[in-house]
């Protein structure tokens, strides 16, 4: 019994990797990005946003090799698209001043209450995690950031 259950699981695994993953386009080739067009973003807070959120709110997604293996694949795809549709750091300058306040002030709302990054993701990328001095790092920077776009 024990073995006819782990060969139908055997069998449902290698089934399920029949069904394509989706993986949202990667481009490096980004000129409309956050950090390309703001030189003055402290590296501190560059460095957070590249190690916590750039994978999911950028096109500059990096792929782990568990990604191409479903279930996974279905998972990673849909919380990068779903990333992507709320905030695309490499669509930055194509918000208007409005959106981008609004953007900064979801930061700042979904780090305060540790929303971003997931559980799910730190969990497996540890190096995302922020610890508290990071948060106010990041909610400083989204607050002065929004004051400065309507200066």
């Amino acid at each position: 019994m024990k073995k006819k259950f782990l060969y139908i699981v055997f069998v449902v695994f290698i089934l399920i990797q029949l069904i394509p993953g989706g993986l949202p386009k990667v481009s490096f080739d980004n000129p409309d990005d956050l950090i390309i067009n703001n030189k003055d973003i402290p590296e501190d807070v560059v460095t957070i946003l590249r190690n916590s959120c750039y994978d999911c709110h950028s096109n500059e997604s990096h792929y782990p090799w568990y990604a191409n293996i479903s279930p996974s694949s279905l998972l990673i795809a849909r919380d990068i698209n779903e990333g992507r549709a709320k905030l695309n750091f490499s669509n930055w300058e194509n918000l208007s001043k409005i959106e981008k306040a609004g953007a900064l002030d979801d930061i700042s709302d979904a780090i305060t209450v540790d929303e971003m990054p997931m559980a799910i993701y730190t969990l497996i990328h540890r190096n995302a995690a922020l610890n508290n001095d990071e948060k106010e790092v990041i909610i400083s920077w989204a607050n002065e950031f929004s004051e400065r776009l309507f200066e």
